[in-house]
């Protein structure tokens, strides 16, 4: 690969050390579709309309020194992507199995990477039908050509987790989107099982699996039916883990569970139970190591002691066996004049990260652009340097070549000069400038895009960066 970097003219460097290890740090946002949360704005809108949102958003998360973008691609068994197994998304066009003209994955993809971040697939593997959805679905969908597959539940229709031609379908749809698209992660959120319903009469209302049940205990099937639906969410996540790295050993599989495993654990913690409601052994999954990254939804104040963020977030950290990466998740939703959380509460729960874990994900994306009570404002203090995503050595440790200079460095414009290097197969460049004291890391996008280095610049130095997060030795611009 090639680039072009574009650098005001340097003054005589004082020094010549080598830069110093770039910072790292994963900072994330989820960008939800269903309902339209964050984007598009409602269905329905021009395909320009919607790329210029999108492109709206991207732009305002990279100044911001984000440097990841989290995208809801499959709502609710239908697709942000042209796809041959599912049908298009109502939350784009309005109309289930209506085409909004354009590939919205393959857009966000590209427009992501040339700004310097990355774009992990958010997919929700059971969710069939959400009350959110107003129309009638396409015919090609799942709820209608396979009832028995999705099945109602309450004011949703959710998928069988253990029924194999399930399991085989959701898988297909990740495996799909990891083949075809340039993505950088694969991630799942808490929703396995459904959180339960009530009837009228206000009782928990079952999941419908009987008739999966009843062939398991036919077949001679010995587990407890609670421990069976474990089992079967089980072995999609390590399915998963395994079909997503066989197709591209450097796509990062992230899930965001329920911030609690089970009550009293930590000690004095209480409130739901994603193992006993949800039959998600999330603890299980990062122990294993089926995880990349492990992003605990810790929606709690700091002061909550019942729900403690620091004891939840000290606690997955010492469940973290296999030391993939902890980036838990925030909620900056519940910032603003009519909600309870003041802004102080997101960043000091950044600061608490910090020390013992390598990053965070912000739900969710609408807050933040609108600057809701300030929030955009207090994260251009906290992430007030820009930081490059924590490398994954588990992903492929291979340190890539240094970029090499192509030839010497021409005119470009009044101040600026022009250097041509090539990058090594797969890599992006990172640069490394120095002012005084002070060392600024820039990781340039897909295809080179233009960068312009302040004039008082005493030294600038670029490397390669691999797939995995691995960076190269620097060479400085000559």
């Amino acid at each position: 690969m090639r680039f072009v970097l574009a650098a005001a003219l340097l003054l005589p460097a004082f020094a010549t050390a080598a830069p110093p290890e770039p910072p790292r740090e994963f900072r994330g946002v989820w960008v939800a579709s269903v309902a339209n949360i964050d984007w598009p704005s409602k269905p329905g809108l021009p395909a320009d309309t919607q790329k210029k949102e999108l492109v709206a958003l991207l732009d305002r998360f990279a100044a911001l020194h984000f440097n990841a973008v989290v995208l809801q691609v499959r709502p609710m068994a239908d697709s942000l992507y042209e796809s041959k197994l599912e049908p298009w998304s109502e939350f784009l066009t309005g109309t289930s199995g209506q085409s909004p003209g354009y590939d919205p994955l393959a857009f966000a993809v590209t427009e992501a990477h040339q700004r310097g971040l990355e774009l992990h697939a958010w997919f929700n593997p059971y969710r069939a039908r959400s009350p959110k959805s107003n129309g009638t679905l396409d015919p090609t969908h799942l709820v209608t050509r396979r009832p028995d597959l999705a099945k109602a539940y309450g004011k949703h229709s959710w998928l069988n987790p253990t029924s194999r031609e399930v399991q085989d379908h959701s898988l297909a749809v990740v495996n799909d989107v990891v083949k075809r698209y340039d993505i950088d992660g694969v991630h799942l959120d808490d929703y396995f099982y459904p959180y339960p319903e009530l009837d009228a009469a206000k009782v928990e209302i079952p999941f419908p699996d009987d008739d999966t049940w009843a062939a398991y205990t036919a077949s001679g099937g010995n587990l407890a039916r609670d421990d069976w639906r474990r089992d079967a969410v089980n072995t999609f996540v390590k399915r998963m883990y395994a079909e997503t790295h066989a197709a591209k050993p450097w796509v990062k599989v992230g899930i965001s569970p329920f911030g609690i495993w089970k009550p009293g654990h930590p000690e004095g913690i209480s409130g739901f139970s994603q193992h006993g409601k949800l039959y998600a052994d999330a603890k299980l999954w990062l122990n294993e190591g089926w995880v990349d990254y492990w992003t605990p939804q810790l929606y709690w104040p700091i002061a909550q002691e019942a729900q403690s963020y620091p004891k939840l977030l000290n606690w997955w950290a010492g469940e973290n066996t296999k030391k993939r990466h902890l980036w838990p998740g925030n909620i900056p939703s519940r910032v603003g004049a009519a909600k309870p959380w003041p802004v102080s509460e997101i960043t000091e729960q950044i600061k608490l990260t910090r020390k013992v874990a390598g990053g965070n994900v912000h739900f969710s994306a609408k807050p933040i652009l609108a600057n809701v009570a300030g929030i955009a404002d207090e994260f251009a203090k906290v992430y007030a340097t820009p930081a490059l995503v924590p490398a994954s050595p588990w992903l492929g440790d291979t340190k890539p070549a240094v970029p090499v200079q192509d030839a010497a460095p021409g005119a470009l414009g009044i101040g600026q000069s022009r250097y041509d290097f090539t990058l090594p197969k797969d890599c992006v460049a990172v640069v490394q400038t120095r002012v005084g004291d002070v060392w600024t890391t820039t990781r340039l996008g897909d295809g080179g895009l233009t960068w312009g280095e302040t004039p008082h610049a005493t030294q600038t130095w670029v490397r390669s960066l691999s797939r995995s997060g691995i960076l190269s030795d620097a060479v400085q611009l000559k």
